[in-house]
Formats: structure tokens, C-alpha cells, sequence
């Protein structure tokens, strides 16, 4: 018994692993649903009807809303725009200028990356079914409302 006793203790005496994994901010569900519902009552409020998708920086869909009277075909277009703001970390406006570019790559306004006030990469928004500059303002006003930032440091 005592040998077993002894062997845990030497067990638990041995040094752990060097480094652990580095931790960083991430998008949670509470600020994506923040950024959707803000989204939502901004365009409401103006009598225009969109699609708002919201990613985290990996591209994994968080929260969507397809609001009544938008177009079907606009919650894709929402949804391309955000990952590709999510996981590029550009506003879908520049990579517009960019052209052509690798499947995914948004190529209309209306996707905006989102960063954290250290400016960490946490996601994008994507709005669409408005004119591009008022899909870009709702995407920025979700944003603000999250307490999160449109550009990193």
C-alpha cells in the first residue's frame, strides 16, 4: 500500500506541461445575438427588411435573422458576406476591390469584421437586402451596440 502511495506522489510531483495553450477572446452567442437584434430594429426602424448573418472568426454561423419582406435569395448573400469578413478580417467593400478571388470571397458591400478593443479578430457581420451603404450601417451599429470595434489595432 505504501509503494502505492508513493508511486501517486512521485506521479503528482512530475512537472507539467511546459506551455499551455494561449487563450483568446472569442465571440460569444450573448454579443452575436446583440449584433443580430440591433441589426434588426435599426433596419426596422427605416422600413427596410434584410438578412443578418453573424460569424465567429473561424466561420462558424452564430446568430441569423431573415427578416419578413426580404428577399429569399438575401440571407445567402448575407451569410457570404459575413464569413468572408469573419475569417479574412476585411470589410467586404475592400475585398470587393480585390476582384475575382477564391470561392467565399465577398465581393459586395456589407460585411464588416469585428474586433475586440485590444484588437483581436472575433468575427464578422454580414447584412444584406438594403443599398449597400445601408447594409454596412446596420452591420455597424450591431456591431457598436456589441461594445466591440469594425478595425483592429
Amino acid at each position: 500500500m505504501n509503494k502505492v502511495i508513493a508511486a501517486s506522489m512521485a506521479f503528482l510531483a512530475l512537472p507539467g506541461p511546459a506551455a499551455a495553450q494561449t487563450l483568446r477572446p472569442m465571440l460569444d452567442y450573448a454579443s452575436a445575438a446583440t449584433i443580430r437584434d440591433t441589426c434588426v430594429a435599426w433596419a426596422g426602424e427605416r422600413g427596410l427588411a434584410v438578412a443578418i448573418a453573424v460569424f465567429d472568426e473561424n466561420g462558424k454561423l452564430l446568430a441569423f435573422a431573415h427578416m419578413d419582406g426580404a428577399a429569399s435569395a438575401v440571407g445567402e448573400f448575407a451569410q457570404w458576406k459575413g464569413r468572408s469578413a469573419a475569417t479574412i478580417h476585411v470589410a467586404s467593400a475592400v475585398t470587393a476591390e480585390w476582384g475575382r478571388g477564391p470561392p467565399g470571397l465577398a465581393t459586395w458591400e456589407g460585411g464588416l469584421p469585428m474586433f475586440s478593443a485590444e484588437g483581436a479578430a472575433l468575427g464578422g457581420v454580414g447584412v444584406s437586402g438594403a443599398a449597400s451603404a445601408e447594409d454596412v450601417a446596420c452591420g455597424k451599429a450591431g456591431i457598436a451596440a456589441a461594445g466591440l470595434a469594425e478595425t483592429g489595432k
